[in-house]
């Protein structure tokens, strides 16, 4: 999905960040061993999630503006808090203000005793589309307030343009097929905020970026081929908030998240809240909306799947013919395609 570019593995098996930690609080103790997908060794679990060690990720370093140089991220700004991966007939948007969301039903458990008062729970909610809507939910919290003055604390408190300038990704393959490492990156890093559409939700003492991935044909086709290979896949995924200017270098990550050769059958099956009354005319105007929409992502769909298809007919036809493009030459061109439809730099 993002230009691929090496990568050395560097750090511990063990990042300070993931240690466990006697002194931790009951409510994120609670989050963090309560999700859909259990927590599991980071080297050996399979369908769930561990923390992998910061120093795996580069970000930019103290000098990148001159030098273009970057570093290991080091500790996360935030404590890893579980995963959720949720099922639904509907897709699910802000799922911290749900009543029934776990890790806001622990901190509210726990501040209804007084403590960890100032908490706060940073979330990130890809949204895969679908016959059924799915959702993968990573958490993030720290029991301090957040600096005032910091980045992390004017991208929590800023508007939604800052954000979308500003919210990243940065991904790299584990373990997986070559298609797979050919179509996401093997080490990428991504803008998610130009590249798709970003819902963000700023609760009391939270944060929930809603990423839409239905809102890219190409972002949507890439994600669905590598579902067709989840079991065998284990990926790291990192968010931050960039740095663009030399005062707010060097890099650090919010949080990480290493996905284990997850099963689709691990969701947890979520009911969709009823909503409130409409009147008739509106929801008319909805329901003509919503089929509108419909449409459009089916036929968006229906030419990336036609140029996909075409595109290895093409590169089996040049090979037939005895020219060295085949598969690999196919995944790139999709990936071109998704840089230049997204209009975004890309690191």
């Amino acid at each position: 999905m993002c230009p691929t570019t090496k990568q050395k593995h560097r750090g511990s098996a063990m990042d300070s960040a993931a240690k466990p930690s006697a002194s931790l609080p009951d409510w994120i103790t609670d989050s963090k061993n309560g999700g859909s997908l259990r927590h599991v060794d980071l080297d050996t679990g399979t369908n769930g999630w561990a923390s992998p060690p910061g120093n795996l990720f580069s970000l930019r370093s103290l000098n990148y503006l001159t030098k273009r140089q970057k570093a290991p991220a080091g500790d996360y700004l935030l404590s890893p808090l579980g995963m959720d991966w949720l099922k639904s007939t509907t897709k699910l948007d802000n799922v911290l203000a749900r009543p029934d969301n776990r890790v806001s039903h622990a901190l509210k458990k726990a501040q209804s005793q007084g403590k960890s008062m100032k908490s706060f729970v940073f979330a990130v909610n890809l949204q895969v589309p679908g016959k059924d809507h799915y959702s993968a939910v990573f958490y993030f919290g720290t029991e301090d307030p957040i600096p005032p003055g910091s980045l992390l604390y004017r991208f929590v408190n800023g508007d939604d343009a800052f954000r979308n300038q500003r919210f990243k990704i940065v991904n790299r393959i584990v373990k997986g097929p070559w298609i797979v490492k050919k179509a996401v990156g093997n080490y990428a890093a991504c803008l998610l905020g130009k590249a798709l559409t970003c819902n963000y939700h700023r609760g009391p003492n939270y944060l929930e970026i809603d990423v839409d991935i239905s809102s890219s044909a190409i972002a949507n086709a890439i994600l669905h081929l590598a579902l067709g290979y989840v079991t065998s896949v284990t990926i790291d995924m990192g968010f931050l908030v960039e740095a663009q200017t030399e005062n707010e270098l060097p890099e650090k990550l919010i949080g990480a998240v290493r996905v284990c050769q997850m099963e689709m059958s691990s969701a947890t099956v979520v009911d969709a809240l009823t909503p409130q009354i409409q009147p008739a005319a509106a929801r008319v105007m909805g329901c003509s909306k919503e089929v509108g929409e419909s449409k459009k992502t089916v036929i968006e769909m229906n030419e990336v799947m036609f140029v996909w298809m075409s595109l290895l007919r093409w590169g089996q036809l040049l090979c037939g013919v005895g020219n060295i493009v085949s598969l690999p030459a196919t995944v790139q061109l999709l990936r071109f395609w998704w840089v230049k439809d997204t209009s975004i730099k890309l690191e």
